[in-house]
């Protein structure tokens, strides 16, 4: 899948390389998204934010239009993003979960904690499945799922 990081630190490069083993196209760019940085998705499957990222209705249409069909974001909150907007222009949605303390040994861990998941996001879309727990859609995925089992039980 070909993605592209927004907001990307020096330090945090060496973190997503080791999750991706260059399994998937990511161009890591340092500028925030913005309407002017949307621009840079084009051709790209996939975003990658942070919560210092507004993903407004505007830079929502400007994504979709470059051909975005999934964004992930890199952290637990989802206010920064227009759920909405992205419902609107069939863009889904995900976030990295909070993680168990107890899995988490220094920063370095939960950096790498973060990449891996979302990385796994990517895995999992390029599969065409949805991406469980991570999953933020506005219409939300994950409800049908949980729906479809409790339907079967």
């Amino acid at each position: 899948m070909k993605a592209i990081a927004y907001n990307i630190k020096p330090f945090e490069k060496e973190f997503l390389a080791i999750a991706n083993h260059k399994k998937h196209e990511i161009t890591l760019i340092s500028n925030n998204l913005t309407t002017d940085t949307a621009i840079f998705a084009e051709g790209k499957t996939a975003a990658i934010i942070t919560v210092d990222d507004e993903v407004s209705a505007d830079v929502m249409e400007k994504l979709a239009t470059a051909g975005i069909k999934y964004i992930v974001t890199r952290s637990s909150e989802t206010n920064h993003i227009n759920k909405a907007a992205a419902a609107q222009f069939g863009i889904k949605l995900a976030n990295i979960p909070l993680t168990s303390p107890q899995h988490i040994q220094s920063g370095d861990d939960e950096l790498q904690e973060i990449s891996n998941q979302t990385i796994r996001c990517l895995d999992l879309w390029q599969l065409n499945k949805c991406v469980g727990k991570a999953c933020v859609c506005a219409k939300g995925c994950r409800a049908v799922i949980e729906d479809e089992v409790k339907e079967t039980v």
